[in-house]
């Protein structure tokens, strides 16, 4: 019998030999906390050993700052500078308020690969299951633990597969997979498990794709889900990381898989997400016509490199709509200087974008603005709950198709968005 991917990785981190729903101790290789949350990670450690050893190792534990960064408010200022004072006396590194999305920048500082194990106080943290990484966001209490011990328990999830067939349309793209995916199985398909997807669409996503699908298993209810390294993935980590990855998990035969799901997109359409539910999802044409007053372009799940080359396509020949509020926000600090070095950032200005510093943007407590009430926005991001992005309407899209809609002022149908590029 065949392995999962899961079982795989944890048995690699235990002493044991994982099924699903056996309970296992598990080594874990990163452990990480960010602004939101990590406040109350040091008060867990300061409360229950304070005159212990509080840090395991210190070269795996990290601060990340990316919710509202910079402190917009005297809370998150707070909070940034408690665990700023703690990661100072215990030596721990920090990557602060201008380094970017925290998954990202571990992925970026070579901190992530194949194979290793990684807890944040990040409910997208299994966005690292792009490189075939197990990371999982945990509470606070959890991750104090983590932080203290280098350990944490699990309760092995079982593995569904997902086998996607047909090749993509042009300007389709990965987060309209990603759309159509979760479409399928709904918010709660995947609740409790682990996705492996298969098939040569996947394959064939560059690594900026990967993490784009990787990052919206959280909306489908999964723990996590994995997309096996191709040669690209490898070399990246290799680079990152200065060495080749020690372990690195393949999909496996004969797997005793919870559940079998295929889906096909030939000749789909880019797809759209309507609000308030990131599993309503329709094709982009069927929400033509709808006028919009915001665009945000950015988030965990498209912020890298390859979304603003995407957004560049349009708005380098074409300016967004006067009353279109249209606002980005690359992911992280290197992002942000690509887009410098490569002209990118004089090319969203003169379109008439608003430009944010790195950081999470949209999705994390107006760091770049929220709707009001009776506001419409198209959104790259992974959520559009109500509240979640302000009190408006947000739909969930590709960058393409994001900034198609901000140069008409409305969602724009299949041939609109053709003939804007």
């Amino acid at each position: 019998m065949g392995r999962s991917i899961i079982e795989q990785i944890l048995a690699k981190h235990s002493n044991e030999t994982p099924k699903a729903g056996e309970i296992i101790w598990v080594e874990i290789d990163l452990r990480t906390a960010r602004d939101f949350g990590g406040p109350n990670v040091v008060e867990n450690l300061e409360e229950y050993f304070r005159d212990e050893e509080k840090i395991a190792d210190r070269e795996k534990t990290f601060f990340t700052f990316d919710t509202v960064a910079p402190a917009k408010n005297i809370g998150y200022a707070n909070n940034q500078h408690k665990c700023r004072m703690f990661a100072w006396s215990e030596g721990i590194k920090i990557f602060d308020v201008d380094a970017g999305i925290g998954t990202h920048v571990c992925l970026e500082q070579g901190l992530v690969g194949p194979g290793i194990t990684a807890v944040g106080t990040d409910s997208h943290y299994n966005i690292l299951g792009a490189v075939c990484a197990f990371g999982q966001g945990m509470g606070d209490q959890d991750i104090a633990f983590a932080f203290k011990s280098g350990k944490v328990w699990f309760e092995v999830p079982p593995t569904m597969e997902v086998v996607i067939r047909g090749k993509f349309k042009e300007c389709v793209t990965a987060k309209d997979l990603t759309l159509k995916v979760i479409g399928r199985l709904t918010a709660k398909g995947a609740l409790g498990r682990c996705i492996e997807y298969k098939g040569e669409a996947v394959q064939k996503l560059p690594l900026c794709g990967r993490i784009t699908l990787a990052s919206m298993a959280t909306e489908m209810g999964a723990i996590s889900s994995f997309i096996e390294p191709n040669d690209e993935v490898i070399d990246y980590c290799t680079a990152r990381m200065g060495r080749k990855p020690s372990f690195i998990p393949r999909l496996e035969e004969d797997v005793d898989y919870i559940e079998r799901i295929e889906i096909d997109i030939e000749g789909m359409e880019p797809q759209i997400a309507k609000p308030h539910h990131p599993d309503d999802v329709v094709d982009l044409s069927s929400q033509a016509g709808t006028k919009i007053h915001s665009i945000f372009i950015g988030s965990c799940t498209n912020g890298r490199l390859e979304d603003f080359l995407d957004v560049a396509r349009i708005l380098s020949n074409h300016k967004i709509k006067p009353d279109v509020m249209c606002r980005l926000a690359p992911a992280t600090k290197e992002v942000y200087g690509q887009l410098l070095d490569k002209g990118l950032l004089k090319v969203f200005y003169d379109a008439g974008a608003i430009i944010s510093n790195p950081g999470c943007g949209g999705c994390a407590s107006g760091q770049i603005g929220m709707t009001g009430d009776g506001e419409v926005q198209v959104s790259t991001s992974n959520r559009n709950f109500k509240g979640k992005q302000g009190n408006g309407f947000t739909y969930l899209a590709s960058p393409l198709v994001a900034a198609a809609c901000a140069v008409k002022g409305e969602i724009v149908d299949y041939k609109t968005l053709l003939s804007l590029l």
